[in-house]
Order: C-alpha cells, then structure tokens, then sequence
C-alpha cells in the first residue's frame, strides 16, 4: 500500500469513527429521553449491538452501492484516489460542523455527496452513476415517510391494545400469522446452500445462523414479542404496563442500533474497498479483505461510544416527548426501515428514519404534539446535505489537484 492509500484508509474510519458519535443519538435518543437508561449506559448498548451487526450482515450489499456511486472508467488515472480523498475530507468537514450545531444531519448522504461531488470536478456529471444517486436522494424523503407510517400504525396498535375488544387482538394475531408465513416463504432451507454458506453441522444451527436468514429471525423474533405482549397489554394497569415498555425498549433499540451498524458501517466499508480497487490492492469488490468490515464495525462501535449529546436533546426531545410506549414503536419501526432498506441495497440514512418514526409516534397524539418548526428545520439540512458536500468536496478536489 502507498502511503496515500493509508492516509485514505485512515481517513475513511476517522469518518466511520464520528459517524458512531454523530449517529450515536439515533439509537439512544429515545432510551435516554424515557429514562430506560442512563446516557453513559445507552452508548454502552448502542455501540455494542452496533458491532453486533458484523456477525448479521454479511452480504455487503450496500457497501457494494456505495463502492458504485462513481465510474472509475470516467475518470483520469491517478485521480480516482484523489476523488475518494476529497469526498472523505468534505464529509468529515460537514458532519463535524452539524455535530457541532446540534443538527441530525445524514452522514451517509454526506459521505455519498461528497463522493460524487468530486467525482463530478474530476470527470464530469458522467463519472457519477445517476440511478444510484436518484435512488439514494428519493429516500431522503421515502426512508422518514416510511418509518413514520410504520411508527404511527404501530403506536395505534398498541393504543388499541390497551382496551378490551376483539380489534386489537385479531390485528395481533394477524401480525403473528403474517411472521411465521414471511420465514417460511423468505428464509434458505436448502442443505446444500446452507453446508457452503455455514460452518455448522447441525442443520437447524445452519437455517438459524446463516447471515441471511439471522437478521429476519431477528427480526420477527421482535414483532412476535410485540404482538404476544399486545394481546395481554389491556389487562395490565397503566403502572406495569409502563415498566414493561421499559424493558421492551430495551429490546427495539438494540435492534435498531443493529440496523445503524448494519448500514452505516457498510458504506465506510464501500469507500475503502474503492480506493483498495483505485490503488491496485485488488480487482474486485468480492476481494474485499475481512479487515475492512472488521475495522469499519469496530470504529462506528468506538465512536458510539462517546456520544453525540447536543444531538440526542434535538432528536429525544425537541421533535416530541416520547414516553417509553412511544419509544418501542420508533425504535422497532426504524428498525424495520433499515433492515428492509439494507436486503434491497438502498444506502439510507437512520437519523431520517429514526426522525420520521419520532414525528410518527407524536402524530398518533395530535397533530400539534410534532413541533413542527424544528421538524422543518431538520427537512432543511436533510436536502441541502448532499449538495453542500458536494461542492465542498469539488473545491477539495480542486485544491488537492495542486500538490
């Protein structure tokens, strides 16, 4: 490896590290806010489960759409290191500013801004792979649409649950029969796939642990907790009820840390496996060497770690109070968004999932509960966020280019 190559590599995880404490806020905002957990013991659960998700997701599918952003073939040789460079160093600029401000901007359309912003500078808008991009800005929008709309569905399910009638309870079961019919239907079975694909010998070892069928039995495992406990929820008292979202909160935001892990981490994952291809260490992206997630997971772990609180009072706080009921229901429906989002490739950004599941759970009050004015605010840096790193990376690029 060059030394510039290094200094890339270096660079890529000191971004991973401050994606860790930028988006640390994503996944213990509301713990923090319902008073699940303290701060100190949040980042402890946050940043394990975010390392957690080196053992879930092994694919790499979004790292290698990432990877994809930018042509090579359009670009002068010797540039393209240069073009992941200045992306990186505009990204860092970026998130470190938002951080600062307070703001939950996306890192990942930062990293992906920039990326293409000097990839433009160097070759032109045809050196930028534009479904990738027009797929990646569409969900600025659809990833909070969706996650609000899954939040609000879920928190009016367990509104319903508090009271006796049949309603609740067959939506319940309902849920419980669509679970057990999406693992039958999505999950490997076959035992010539799974012998490749594992290093177990026991066959039910192999369906369970086989990465992709590990992350939707997680995940059903989650949604037959939720449904189960729905079916008991009226005949518990407000006070117990409470404690026992308490401990469930638990649960939802472990699972939507994994999401964070599964997706951020993979497109820092991207960035370095292009410039391994850039600077001649490999051909391929299914040569990736096993130190790249390893190292990608740990540095968003590490950076977890040491939080992000001007941005966990915006997100826990200053969209809507969330109680810890609340909280289930955006945690588990951010967590739904990012697992689904990261089996169809799509580089998303968990601050805009985790915001629209907030805004979805405070809708389910009244309309008036989102604070709207702050809501606006956050709509705004989510669209100019690609765009300024953009620019800022072409000038990086361009200033680069002179040495």
């Amino acid at each position: 490896m060059t030394p510039f190559l290094i200094t890339i590599i270096a660079l890529a995880l000191v971004f991973d590290y401050i994606n860790g404490f930028h988006d640390a806020a994503n996944s213990i905002a509301t713990v923090v806010s319902t008073k699940v957990l303290t701060p100190f013991q949040a980042v402890l659960w946050a940043a394990v489960f975010n390392s957690v998700a080196f053992f879930i997701f092994k694919d790499h599918g979004v790292a290698d759409t990432v990877a994809k952003t930018v042509k090579p073939e359009h670009i002068m040789e010797g540039n393209m290191m240069v073009v992941i460079f200045s992306g990186l160093i505009a990204a860092i600029a970026w998130n470190l500013l938002t951080w600062w401000l307070g703001i939950p901007s996306s890192s990942s359309h930062t990293l992906i801004g920039g990326f293409a912003g000097a990839a433009v500078a160097a070759g032109g808008f045809e050196a930028v792979n534009s479904s990738i991009i027009i797929k990646t800005a569409s969900f600025i929008f659809l990833a909070p649409l969706i996650g609000m709309l899954m939040a609000f569905i879920m928190s009016l399910w367990f509104l319903s649950s508090f009271k006796t009638g049949w309603t609740s309870k067959i939506f319940s079961v309902g849920v419980i029969v669509f679970v057990v019919i999406f693992l039958a239907v999505s999950l490997e079975f076959d035992k010539e796939v799974l012998a490749k694909k594992t290093d177990y010998e026991n066959y039910i070892s192999r369906v369970i642990f086989y990465s992709k069928n590990f992350k939707w039995i997680l995940l059903c495992f989650i949604l037959l907790v939720m449904a189960s406990f729905s079916l008991y929820l009226s005949n518990l008292n407000a006070h117990k009820a409470n404690q026992w979202f308490k401990r469930l909160q638990l649960i939802s935001s472990a699972a939507f840390s994994i999401g964070h892990g599964g997706n951020d981490a993979q497109k820092v994952m991207g960035i370095i496996t292009a410039a391994l291809i850039a600077g001649g260490s490999i051909t391929d992206f299914s040569q990736m060497p096993n130190w790249v997630p390893i190292s990608c997971y740990l540095a968003i772990g590490l950076g977890t770690m040491s939080g992000g609180w001007k941005i966990v009072k915006t997100m826990g706080t200053k969209i809507t109070k969330v109680t810890p009921f609340e909280g289930v229901a955006a945690e588990t429906a951010g967590a739904l968004t990012l697992f689904i989002t990261e089996a169809l490739k799509i580089p998303v950004s968990t601050t805009h999932t985790i915001t629209g599941a907030i805004m979805g759970v405070g809708a389910t009050k009244r309309l008036s509960a989102v604070r709207w004015g702050v809501t606006i605010n956050l709509i705004w840096a989510w669209i100019l966020t690609i765009p300024i790193s953009a620019l800022l990376a072409a000038g990086v690029y361009q200033v680069a280019r002179l040495f």
